[in-house]
């Protein structure tokens, strides 16, 4: 029904963030209720900075009075890891996704999306200017600062400033079939993550418009 490959992506990227999207919405739901706990969470930590023990138990009462779980966040990035592994295998060992092209400077998608060759090798990333990479990373900083920081907040914030580059070296040779998908996601995640926070209650408990 569809002819090309690419589409093919975007279009099962699209499909599987639908699918996770209650996942999503409580996951972001949850670490806004964390960021909104911040001042709690930080009077805890200074009154029980001697007894981590105490500190460790009067958190988690604090979680579990508020239903707010600290690890939620993570949850929809690894139960997508499965979905991620299948369609590298796909894209790295089918026969008939070789030579697929997408568009424009993409030609194939089993292969990275070398624009043009450099004069000179970077350590790490090779003699290839790939710019779908770029793009994603690019995508990956905007959800970054879309996402709020639960615990931890200075640790939080190195980490969301740190992971587009880390994706950005992981991703910079994969196939472009890849790097495709997880750039659509990273864009469906930014749009769902943006329409949560507009229709989340108010710190007054009314909804947004």
């Amino acid at each position: 029904v569809v002819p090309n490959y690419g589409v093919i992506i975007i279009l099962f990227s699209v499909l599987t963030k639908l699918l996770f999207y209650p996942l999503t919405r409580t996951s972001t739901q949850s670490m806004r209720k964390m960021q909104m706990l911040q001042p709690k969470i930080k009077e805890l930590q200074e009154r029980y900075k001697d007894n981590r023990e105490k500190q460790s138990q009067a958190m988690m009462e604090l979680y579990k009075k508020e239903k707010v779980n600290p690890m939620a966040g993570c949850l929809p990035l690894l139960l997508q890891m499965p979905v991620f592994i299948a369609l590298y295998q796909a894209l790295a060992h089918t026969i008939a996704l070789r030579n697929t092209p997408f568009v424009l400077w993409i030609n194939d998608l089993s292969q990275p999306d070398a624009l043009f060759s450099l004069p000179f090798s970077l350590p790490f990333l090779g003699s290839e200017f790939n710019l779908l990479p770029i793009i994603m990373s690019a995508s990956m900083w905007v959800q970054t600062k879309l996402t709020p920081t639960g615990t931890a907040g200075g640790q939080m914030a190195a980490m969301n400033t740190l992971m587009p580059v880390i994706f950005l070296f992981m991703f910079y040779q994969m196939p472009s079939g890849l790097v495709l998908y997880w750039l659509v996601n990273n864009l469906m995640t930014i749009y769902q993550t943006w329409r949560i926070h507009q229709t989340a209650p108010s710190a007054g408990g009314a909804q947004a418009a």
